[in-house]
């Protein structure tokens, strides 16, 4: 994968990557016209929900951004284990940074923003579930492992800072929208064994009496994993229960969810040659959530639709941490009070209550198509957390008998309140402008149980605007510009781990420390969809967005990876280019994802990264600081994605897949100024393998291969200090030996499972 390298601090203009997009979308346009005009209905009757809650939905052809939905049959395919997993191989501009080691865990990164269940990663994407924000309330992660995906009816991605779906949008929205009684009778139950221990089974089944409708779904997954030290419990059960009568909607979904996950850290490049072991361990995380969702609707006379909704989510989450003791004194005993690893115990119970009210009018305005939308939310927030800290020994394995000690106790609560309005217009039968704005305040305070080090009270507002334009030239082509702004505030975690000279080991202790000021994004978009004959469509896009004193999580190396704080960092930047076609002929199903997502910081900085091989005393004598400057790459971001679908219908009753992901290098943590002497973390490109055989009516067999080539590739680097490089890889007590290195996470090896699925009482 040599050609998806990074540049070197290199820019790439939109005005490049505008012609760049003429040159994809002239051939679309010089297309039969017979041909697109057979295939344009179907575009044309696609409706998208651009909005949190799904109002009225918005004909594709007005809608001014690249959105994309992923279906049942995409969410289901290639075994996705999440919607997360379902998301990297389904949808453009997506990458994976497996920090966890756990492949329910990943950080998920759309256009250079993440969605991640990590604390130590600043999130730059909103998430919904049916409406509800699933960003949680202490650091705005994002469970994957809590998002049942045999309950998922579709996911929608859209793209930008839309100030709509408010708090964290800076570089998109996903809502994920679940399946009901009504969509389709019938029960449907799937086994699934194979590599890696792994033993799932799962069922659904729906129906409906009249106005009456219910769906119950859940799943089990156990696996005792492919390395040294990350098994896998997941247990979800999802349920809904509806009613639509004439003129009226109204449903109640509950979600529980029970997972236990163990994941493997990074580990020093002198240690890849066994990759499955661990550096320290055990890391583990257990999450319980219980999730309520009320919803309804109602149209009113004059066209208006008014929905509502009302939630609570109290998600319960306990994480032993194994860590290397960053404050070893290598001129005193081992012992108590010395210790060269230790435990962190944290416990975190979060309540989110929230509600939410939306009204809609779809009826022309002056004797144009108009669409008017006008919203109000607002979500709570109550964390209680708390931190013990356990000595443990020398060796790796951190098991200890050792009392834990309470180190943090920290009360926060948070109220984010917004009010928004959209309204699209047709200025002819070919021109659509949208206009929206959404003005949020959010509140967070601090209430430190062991003291006062910790108490504040934040208060963040702005008004967030958005315009779009949307032209149809031809029935199979639609035009596209936006310019959208959004804002994400600083978490209650940011905001008690933000002092250099009291660095986090997330998500350990807290310090007292200073204010963050909140990311502001202005996201331009341009681009086109259509068809290229019968058989394809197509999309393309170019974007740019800057954001204003963004959050990073700023590594201070030490014998702790994960050690550092979160700061300000001025201006960064990401801009790129998307390419998507898909289709037909015959037998064989084409999907082709291109993306080009050039992040990188624009504001000069001196870091602190005694790792990086270019460290120099810059701030103080004996600091080791790092200077990084405009058009420095971020980390985590490769440059370039590249995805590829086959699917053949070999017989009526039988079909096989591939796929492949491929990511380019990406820099590692503690290398933002791209001048460590290791380089970036390297890019890959996997192949997965797939069939499935209808044996008999309602039973269907499949195998599926992941990494079928069983290659050997990491999606994840941070610099840091191996300690442990005595003899056989044990704890060097004097540091003498003790060296900077690259910390890499490595990538599962081939993996093989074979299952069967049963469907009975379906509609015919």
């Amino acid at each position: 994968m040599q050609s998806l390298g990074p540049c070197r601090r290199g820019r790439i203009g939109l005005g490049a990557l505008s012609s760049s997009l003429l040159l994809f979308v002239a051939p679309a346009r010089a297309a039969d016209a017979a041909d697109a005009d057979t295939a344009a209905a179907a575009q044309q009757t696609v409706v998208i929900s651009t909005t949190p809650l799904s109002g009225l939905g918005m004909p594709l052809d007005r809608v001014p951004a690249n959105v994309q939905v992923l279906r049942p049959t995409d969410v289901g395919s290639r075994g996705a284990l999440s919607p997360a997993d379902a998301l990297l191989h389904a949808a453009g501009s997506v990458s994976i940074n497996d920090t966890t080691g756990n492949p329910f865990q990943p950080d998920v990164s759309f256009r250079g923003f993440t969605a991640s269940p990590d604390l130590g990663t600043p999130q730059g994407l909103s998430v919904f579930v049916d409406g509800v924000r699933v960003n949680e309330a202490f650091g705005d992660t994002v469970h994957w492992d809590l998002i049942p995906n045999v309950a998922i009816a579709a996911i929608t991605v859209v793209p930008g800072s839309d100030p709509v779906f408010g708090l964290n949008t800076l570089g998109g929205a996903v809502n994920v929208s679940t399946r009901s009684g009504f969509d389709g009778p019938g029960t449907s139950v799937k086994f699934e064994i194979g590599s890696f221990g792994r033993r799932a089974v799962e069922f659904a089944s729906g129906g409906r009496a009249q106005a009456l409708g219910w769906f119950v779904a859940g799943n089990s997954v156990h696996e005792s994993g492919w390395a040294q030290a990350d098994p896998s419990r997941v247990q979800q059960l999802f349920g809904s229960f509806g009613y639509r009568g004439a003129g009226t909607h109204a449903s109640v979904n509950l979600t529980l969810a029970d997972t236990r996950l163990g994941g493997n850290q990074t580990l020093p490049l002198s240690f890849l040659a066994d990759p499955a072991r661990a550096y320290t361990y055990p890391d583990l995380q257990t999450n319980r959530l219980g999730f309520v969702d009320l919803k309804a609707d109602r149209r009113l006379d004059g066209g208006w639709l008014i929905e509502g909704g009302a939630y609570w989510r109290k998600l319960r989450t306990h994480v032993v941490n194994s860590n290397v003791n960053a404050n070893f004194d290598t001129a005193a005993p081992i012992g108590p009070g010395n210790p060269p690893t230790g435990n962190a115990i944290n416990q975190i119970d979060q309540d989110r209550p929230g509600a939410s009210l939306q009204l809609s009018l779809g009826r022309p305005l002056i004797g144009h198509v108009n669409q008017f939308v006008v919203g109000l939310a607002v979500d709570g927030g109550r964390t209680k957390f708390s931190q013990l800290n356990q000595e443990a020994g020398a060796s790796r394995g951190t098991d200890s008998s050792a009392p834990a000690v309470l180190a943090t106790s920290l009360r926060s609560s948070s109220t984010a309140s917004g009010a928004y309005l959209s309204d699209s217009l047709g200025i002819d039968a070919k021109t659509f402008l949208t206009i929206s704005a959404r003005y949020d305040h959010d509140r967070v305070a601090l209430a430190d149980q062991l003291g006062t080090a910790l108490d504040g009270e934040h208060a963040f507002h702005r008004l967030n605007p958005a315009l779009g334009l949307t032209w149809n030239p031809a029935r199979a082509l639609t035009l596209y510009g936006a310019y959208d702004e959004g804002m994400r505030v600083p978490t209650p975690v940011e905001l008690t781990c933000a002092d250099p000279s009291a660095p986090c080991s997330l998500p350990n202790a807290f310090a007292s420390d200073p204010a963050l000021a909140p990311v502001v994004s202005r996201t331009l978009e341009l681009g086109g969809r259509g068809r290229a004959g019968a058989a394809f469509g197509w999309s393309a896009a170019v974007f740019r967005t800057t954001l204003s004193d963004d959050i990073q999580f700023i590594s201070s190396g030490g014998g702790a990876t994960s050690a550092g704080y979160f700061r300000n960092v001025g201006k960064t930047r990401r801009q790129g280019l998307e390419l998507r076609l898909d289709g037909g002929l015959a037998r064989l199903r084409l999907n082709l994802h291109y993306s080009l997502v050039n992040a990188t910081f624009e504001s000069p900085l001196i870091l602190n990264s005694p790792s990086n091989s270019a460290a120099a005393p810059l701030s103080c004598a004996s600091c080791a600081d790092i200077r990084v400057l405009p058009g420095d790459h971020i980390p985590g971001i490769p440059l370039q994605t590249l995805k590829l679908g086959l699917d053949w219908d070999v017989a009526a009753a039988a079909s096989l897949g591939l796929a492949m992901v491929a990511q380019g290098p990406a820099y590692a943590r503690g290398d933002e100024n791209n001048r460590d002497v290791n380089g970036p973390v390297p890019g890959f490109a996997v192949f997965e393998f797939d069939a499935r055989w209808r044996a008999a009516a309602g039973w269907e067999l499949f195998a599926r291969v992941s990494n079928l080539l069983d290659r050997r590739y990491s999606s994840f680097g941070a610099l840091g200090q191996n300690v442990f490089t005595g003899a056989g890889e044990t704890f060097d007590a004097t540091g003498a030996t003790w060296r900077n290195e690259q910390f890499r996470s490595v990538g599962a090896p081939r993996g093989v499972w074979v299952g069967l699925t049963w469907r009975f009482g379906e509609a015919r």
